[in-house]
């Protein structure tokens, strides 16, 4: 008999006292108020250690939710994902108090250049010895434009543009820039890297351009591992000529499942193979001894949640202010610049019309993705049944009560589930996309487009658009 799909989770966190439920960090038992303390992060990455997961993926957003009633107010009272600090700055300390788990660290690429950050992210590969990833953003927030002297954000297909000429400068500098070999390291000879193979990157790209040499040495990875976590039609694209792993959100079994088997095709149709690709659904899980201790506990954090900060967040995502509608009001679609997709979902592909007041709830219809409770084993299986029914490879699990439930669901889910076969029961060796790929090798395999750059010093192009320089 062939071996069980193996299902795989990151711990979904973000570098502020609130993530994805404005207001949990008030509950008694909760550590994100130490959000900005280096405890609190090791203590994370060794509870999802002991858990083997394959990542720590944490969230960022350049801005501040201020969409709803047009002002900040809401956001900042809750402490919905602000204040905030750089996620980038506590991996290394975290990899340090660890082994094996990776870290996929957010970071909006409009706010960057290629030549800088790819130093940066190279740096993070060397420090976790080649455990690193990047979810590329391109942002939706028009506070945090303003706040770098823009009036307001790129569109949203031309964020999409910006960022295709971002990763074509970036791969050259990651693949092209220093050929294997380049790096001696040779007391006896006194000759640390042989110019020869070490190339300057010449890229004039319609949003950036690059003339110079990559400043750091090849990391174990090259290229950090690549997520992304857009789905909106040009995001799927997107995504699927580009990502390694993708993180979707879908509150029904047939959302999901269409958003997975849609880019699954478009990668096929870039010449990938469709299973190049690990896909991780966003899920809020609540887990205890028993059923009724579960209910008990989402009882416990339902009181938390801070319904104004909740509805700042979905105001900043959907780019809709909230506040205008009645609560017993249901949202409408309508032609938004800020993530498409989330709106799609709550009403274009939304079997039944959903209520302000419900999308504030700590409930399956305010996760807006899979929200499980239960008992250890009916937790687990629930999960089996959603990666069977959806063709998911994962679940990104929410922040709730930091670290109660991300504990609870170590010691309880994962022994159930490697009792059945379908979880891992030790790591696999190397780094974290030899994990996430095994049999792979820590670099991107030769059908991805950056690959197309080795041995060319750069001068290989990757498709790009035609678009006016912004």
């Amino acid at each position: 008999m062939s071996r069980p799909r193996q299902v795989r989770f990151n711990a979904f966190n973000m570098a502020a006292p609130g993530h994805t439920w404005a207001g949990l960090w008030a509950h008694p038992r909760d550590r994100a108020i130490a959000y900005n303390s280096l405890d609190y992060w090791v203590e994370l990455a060794r509870i999802a250690e002991r858990g083997l997961f394959d990542g720590i993926f944490i969230a960022d957003v350049f801005g501040l939710y201020d969409v709803y009633g047009g002002s900040p107010d809401a956001a900042l009272l809750s402490g919905a994902q602000v204040p905030q600090i750089d996620p980038a700055l506590v991996v290394p300390t975290m990899a340090h108090a660890t082994r094996h788990i990776g870290f996929g660290v957010t970071t909006n690429l409009t706010y960057e250049h290629p030549y800088q950050f790819a130093r940066r992210f190279a740096t993070l590969d060397h420090l976790t010895n080649g455990r690193v990833g990047w979810n590329i953003v391109t942002g939706y927030l028009d506070s945090g434009a303003r706040g770098m002297g823009q009036t307001a954000n790129r569109s949203h297909d031309l964020r999409y543009e910006a960022a295709e000429d971002f990763l074509a400068a970036t791969y050259k500098l990651w693949e092209a820039s220093w050929q294997d070999g380049a790096v001696l390291r040779d007391r006896d000879a006194r000759i640390f890297s042989d110019p020869a193979l070490v190339h300057r990157i010449h890229h004039d790209g319609p949003f950036y351009q690059v003339d110079g040499i990559q400043l750091a040495e090849p990391s174990p990875q090259r290229t950090p591992v690549l997520y992304q976590a857009g789905t909106s039609g040009r995001g799927r694209l997107f995504a699927a000529k580009h990502s390694e792993g993708i993180f979707l959100n879908g509150q029904t079994r047939p959302i999901l499942a269409e958003a997975v088997r849609a880019v699954r095709q478009a990668a096929a149709g870039f010449g990938r193979d469709p299973y190049d690709i690990r896909m991780f659904a966003g899920a809020t899980v609540i887990v205890a001894p028993t059923r009724a201790e579960a209910f008990d506990r989402l009882a416990d954090y339902a009181q938390y949640v801070h319904t104004a900060g909740q509805l700042a967040l979905l105001s900043g995502w959907t780019g809709v202010d909230l506040s205008t509608l009645d609560p017993e009001e249901a949202i409408s679609y309508v032609k938004s610049n800020a993530i498409q997709s989330t709106l799609e979902n709550l009403t274009l592909r939304s079997p039944e019309p959903l209520k302000v007041k419900d999308l504030a709830t700590l409930s399956a219809t305010g996760a807006r993705a899979p929200f499980i409770v239960g008992a250890p084993g009916e937790v687990a299986d629930e999960i089996v049944s959603w990666v069977r029914d959806t063709d998911v490879d994962g679940f990104n699990l929410s922040r709730l009560v930091s670290h109660e439930t991300l504990e609870a669901f170590v010691d309880l889910v994962v022994p159930e589930l490697q009792d059945r076969g379908v979880y891992k029961t030790a790591y696999e060796a190397g780094t974290l996309r030899e994990k996430l790929f095994p049999g792979r090798g820590p670099t991107l395999p030769d059908s991805h487009p950056a690959a197309g750059f080795r041995g060319t010093g750069g001068a290989a192009e990757l498709p790009r658009p035609r678009v006016a320089r912004a």
